[in-house]
């Protein structure tokens, strides 16, 4: 089965991003992979994702910022932004929150929770 759902995971962690991505698209989700905040702005500008898993710690750009940047964009106000993140605590919980993001997982997530979330 595939789906119109487009994904965009934004990572630094190389290994980390192709394996979620992979994983999604063997539930017939379509996804790209950006390797930073910026690539992350030009992925999600070209591919018109409705959903992006976001990694907060990344260098250059953070995810924080790069979830700033798009809210501040229109044509970005509907697609779910998802924290996908080993920071925890409640200060990055409260951060991601303000900067937009839509929910807050932590890696590894429970892949059931990104389906769901995607779907």
């Amino acid at each position: 089965m595939t789906s119109s759902k487009r994904i965009l995971i934004v990572d630094d962690n190389v290994d980390a991003a192709d394996l979620t991505a992979e994983i999604l698209r063997l539930y017939g989700l379509e996804v790209n992979v950006a390797y930073g905040g910026p690539e992350g702005l030009a992925a999600a500008k070209a591919t018109a994702p409705s959903t992006i898993f976001l990694d907060i710690g990344m260098p250059v750009m953070d995810g924080y910022q790069v979830a700033m940047a798009l809210r501040s964009d229109e044509a970005f106000h509907r697609v779910k932004i998802v924290a996908l993140t080993a920071w925890n605590d409640a200060a990055a919980r409260e951060k991601s929150k303000a900067a937009g993001f839509d929910r807050h997982f932590i890696k590894p997530a429970d892949f059931r929770d990104l389906l769901d979330v995607a779907q």
